[in-house]
């Protein structure tokens, strides 16, 4: 059987932020691994100022995203499909979305393209984004909408019947990767390691700031693809600079500390003990490729 897995996200740079190391990891273990970007991020902006590429941003910002994600996706190794549609932006209150932006579109149109991918990639495994999105970019809300949407439209046959035979996939996942556990690990064994560091003060503050209750129930051992993870995120130039919070911790300390990516199984067709270290986890190995 080849292992499949599809992770959905709102805009480029979201697959790398989380859950980059899994998606190597996965890759490593000869899994076909495919990432999905509802939006270009073409209401971004650069948050990066040494970017080399600033006149390029300047002139065409969703055309850089685009170059990026491309560079991402070959760290990665793994395969990429942007579903089309334009980035909501996040409007002061009282603003209106940009028309025709990827929140404002009727779920049942916007799933369509993400309901054919499913029936023609077939994973067994989906990731996306809880019911606030992870946080509540009007993006992630509506990532998460679709992809459950799109989920269960694909398993059946009447609904959708131009899109393919029907595929049913068997464990939806939520992006836990950040998450009160695994920064108070970190911190704790900072502390223990130089308790006078001048990083402590601020992972304290980050850790007050993740302080809620972990819903994570998926371990991911994938301490030696940070590397590859940080490799990702860097593709994102014009989004994450090298000084970025992102790369706060040191590796090495993480590998000690907490060398997981988490999630939270949200749903599954199949029978599996938690917490789990495998996303595959009681998936039948006998089933047909």
């Amino acid at each position: 059987m080849t292992l499949r897995l599809l992770a959905v996200h709102a805009h480029p740079d979201d697959e790398s932020s989380k859950g980059a190391a899994t998606l190597a990891y996965y890759r490593s273990l000869g899994a076909r691994v495919m990432v999905v970007s509802a939006t270009g991020g073409e209401s971004g902006r650069v948050l990066n100022d040494g970017l080399t590429a600033m006149a390029m941003a300047e002139r065409d910002l969703p055309g850089l995203r685009r170059i990026e994600m491309e560079r991402a996706r070959a760290v990665m190794g793994i395969e990429h499909r942007w579903l089309g549609y334009l980035d909501s932006g996040w409007p002061e209150d009282g603003n209106p979305m940009p028309a025709n932006s990827f929140a404002l579109i009727p779920l049942e149109i916007s799933a369509e393209p993400l309901v054919r991918l499913i029936r023609e990639f077939r994973p067994q495994v989906m990731i996306t984004y809880d019911e606030n999105g992870g946080y509540p970019h009007p993006d992630h809300i509506r990532t998460h909408e679709v992809s459950v949407f799109a989920r269960d439209a694909a398993a059946d046959p009447n609904r959708y019947p131009d899109a393919g035979p029907a595929w049913q996939i068997d464990k939806l996942y939520y992006d836990s990767v950040f998450n009160s556990a695994r920064v108070s690990a970190v911190y704790d064994a900072l502390v223990a390691q130089d308790p006078d560091s001048p990083l402590a003060k601020q992972m304290a503050e980050m850790r007050e700031r993740f302080d809620r209750p972990d819903v994570a129930t998926t371990h991911i051992p994938v301490g030696e693809f940070f590397e590859t993870r940080d490799a990702a995120l860097l593709s994102h130039a014009s989004q994450v600079a090298p000084d970025s919070n992102f790369f706060l911790w040191p590796n090495d300390l993480q590998r000690s500390a907490w060398p997981y990516e988490d999630f939270q199984l949200a749903d599954s067709r199949v029978g599996t003990d938690l917490p789990e270290s495998d996303l595959f986890a009681g998936i039948d190995d006998e089933e047909p490729a």
